[in-house]
């Protein structure tokens, strides 16, 4: 362990604990707004209870893949916030409880089709597609199906959370041992299994809003707007923490321009499996796959498809081919912010269509993504405060103390 490193106070700042009370309180407010809007108007209440929960499910998911690829890949960047997206990993219990109103809303026959009675399914073209393929929804889209398998999501979620978590709380102590090889061992798996459960979970959870509607890249999108919305929200809270000790001494521009040029990566690649998904189905033109755009493009819903793809593409990618920006992390942290607005809106896009034929947003899509978004970052908070900023004892953290001590 270098001097530089046995000086450094590596407590969390008092700031933490203020932002978790006051969010906390934002909160609960909001969720018992929601709660009413449930009460008084449940068709608009569980769609936007869905988009909310993806929306902050993909930043906790996101940060553990991106835990695992920095414990593949190795360097200074991902150690240096590895508590950030850990304490956002460590929300994943909470986030397993959250999921108890989607399970209500399909017990309850709402907002899922393959849910519903049949004769209560208002669109002709999913009630035909539900009477032809009955085997379908008999043998996999039913309630016992869905429980058993988001049960599977979230233990296996759950269970790489622990141990990553565990390791990582074992650098804080001066006997730790060198646990690299056991978050290879746990993380090359652990990468494949979130492949599959987020690809499932999002056949489970969005694409059987639908289910006349099938794409076999669309698990891929919902995964690296994960990671995408992970790195972003981590620039954030690393922006918040950069005016305090210790990570006003952590977090060199270095570092900072590592994660723009993540940041950067993650966007191409949401925008290419994005645009290769429109491009093999359009150019297809089959009927019963086109129908998710043309869903998507009438109606309205055509300018926030050309919102995402010049603001949420093209300005990002545009934005972040600058290096000085890239690693001035005070200009960084809005367009993180502007990214993370960028994934809701596309979540809300991919969503909402299914039950507006024309553009709209509802009181609840505001008022349930806050309250949950509030109660999801006082958890957070909360998590990000209880463990020293960075392992000091962890034979990682030399990255981050030796880069530290050359500048």
């Amino acid at each position: 362990m270098s001097a530089t490193a046995t000086h450094l106070d590596l407590t969390p700042p008092p700031v933490l604990k203020k932002l978790s009370q006051r969010l906390l309180i934002v909160g609960v407010v909001f969720a018992l707004i929601s709660a009413w809007l449930a009460f008084a108007n449940p068709d608009q209440f569980f769609p936007a209870y869905l988009l909310g929960f993806m929306d902050w499910l993909g930043v906790a998911l996101g940060s553990m893949a991106i835990i695992m690829i920095r414990h593949l890949t190795g360097g200074g960047w991902g150690v240096v916030i590895r508590r950030l997206q850990g304490a956002a990993m460590r929300t994943l219990p909470g986030l397993s409880i959250l999921f108890i109103p989607i399970l209500i809303a399909v017990a309850q026959g709402r907002m899922y089709p393959w849910a519903m009675p049949l004769a209560s399914v208002s669109d002709e073209h999913i009630r035909e597609h539900l009477t032809k393929h009955s085997f379908i929804t008999q043998s996999y889209l039913n309630f016992h199906g869905f429980l058993i398998r988001a049960i599977i999501y979230f233990v296996i979620w759950n269970v790489l959370s622990f141990l990553l978590s565990k390791w990582s709380i074992e650098g804080d102590s001066p006997k730790a041992r060198d646990n690299s090889d056991r978050f290879k061992a746990v993380s090359g798996p652990g990468l494949i299994l979130y492949g599959f459960t987020i690809s499932f979970a999002a056949i489970d959870w969005i694409m059987s809003l639908d289910p006349t509607w099938i794409s076999t890249i669309f698990g891929l999108i919902i995964l690296i707007g994960e990671v995408l919305s992970a790195m972003a929200f981590a620039v954030v809270v690393e922006r918040i923490l950069f005016d305090c000790k210790p990570m006003s001494e952590l977090l060199k521009p270095d570092f900072v321009h590592d994660h723009g040029k993540w940041l950067l990566a993650f966007t191409m690649v949401w925008a290419y499996f994005s645009f290769s998904q429109w491009l093999i189905i359009w150019a297809g033109n089959l009927p019963n796959e086109i129908t998710f755009y043309l869903k998507r493009i009438q109606g309205g819903w055509g300018t926030i498809a050309l919102v995402l793809a010049f603001l949420g593409f093209a300005a990002p990618f545009a934005t972040l081919l600058s290096r000085p920006f890239k690693r001035d992390i005070r200009k960084l942290v809005w367009l993180a912010v502007w990214i993370l607005f960028i994934r809701w809106l596309d979540l809300f896009w991919i969503i909402e269509p299914n039950f507006s034929s024309t553009f709209r947003v509802t009181v609840a899509d505001i008022v349930v993504s806050v309250a949950i978004g509030c109660l999801w970052m006082a958890y957070f908070f909360r998590n990000l405060a209880s463990l020293p900023l960075l392992p000091m004892y962890d034979v990682q953290a030399k990255e981050v103390f030796e880069h530290g001590a050359g500048h």
